[in-house]
């Protein structure tokens, strides 16, 4: 894994799509593409390391659901600008 190596695919677009490859989200070709790649390259594997803890660390943080006090003042103040805009633009 050379850092100056050079790669059938350029690492801009290996990282441009480094999401999709890491949501599964891309054709099983183009997966097998940046795969080839991410073998290759030491620098794009290292950022595709990253973005995937980055993003499993979300996910967990994620997880935990709000307490029922603090979900229904956040949905209330919601329908409290829904309701003040509505009046505002009943008034125009």
């Amino acid at each position: 894994m050379s850092e100056h190596q050079s790669h059938d695919t350029d690492c801009s677009q290996v990282i441009h799509q480094i999401f999709t490859f890491i949501d599964n989200e891309m054709p099983q070709a183009d997966c097998a593409v940046i795969q080839q790649h991410l073998d290759e390259c030491g620098p794009c594997l290292a950022k595709y390391d990253l973005e995937r803890t980055v993003k499993s660390l979300v996910q967990r943080s994620c997880s935990e659901q709000a307490p029922n006090e603090l979900r229904d003042k956040v949905l209330l103040r919601i329908r409290e600008v829904q309701i003040s805009i509505d009046a505002r633009i009943e008034g125009s």
